[in-house]
């Protein structure tokens, strides 16, 4: 039996690439100086970027960045071709907050904006949003900054846009 469209998902996933991000670790941040991101390759040493960063700042999803490979198969990203015009917000619970470590509730609070996200783990519930480019900017950007007051969360900006800032 056939299923409809289910050899193009495969194919899709076979052509996903792992592209690494070097970054130099925060102080009292996770201790991490790396990232993988999913991406699909669209040249030699080009790919778009396919899910949410959670620790590399000035990459959002659907970016376009250049990488080089190492001689272990690695690719290392080496700079961006062209942005995607969306934006990364990243949302981490408050523990002793309202919302207490729940990264499910984070993503009820952002629902109204049908928002893409996914949540680090359990044990650091931190979430990153891709906020499309077409999205409402205003109403997004006021979510955030009106829970983080609230003593919701704290939140940054992992990566915006000139259309961000001005919203």
């Amino acid at each position: 039996m056939s299923v409809p469209g289910a050899g193009a998902s495969v194919a899709a996933e076979v052509r996903r690439i792992k592209v690494w991000f070097r970054f130099v670790p925060r102080e009292g941040w996770l201790p991490h100086d790396r990232e993988g991101l999913w991406a699909v390759p669209v040249g030699a040493d080009t790919a778009r970027i396919e899910n949410v960063p959670f620790l590399q700042d000035g990459v959002a999803r659907g970016d376009i960045v250049r990488f080089t490979t190492d001689a272990d198969g690695v690719h290392w990203a080496v700079g961006q071709v062209a942005p995607s015009g969306g934006c990364t917000i990243r949302v981490l619970p408050v523990p002793d907050g309202p919302l207490g470590r729940s990264a499910a509730a984070v993503h009820e609070r952002m629902a109204e904006f049908g928002l893409g996200g996914e949540a680090f783990s359990e044990e650091f519930p931190l979430v990153a949003f891709d906020v499309p480019a077409d999205a409402d900017l205003r109403s997004v950007k006021a979510m955030p900054v009106r829970g983080q007051d609230a003593g919701w969360w704290y939140f940054e900006e992992g990566c915006v846009t000139e259309a961000w800032r001005a919203a």
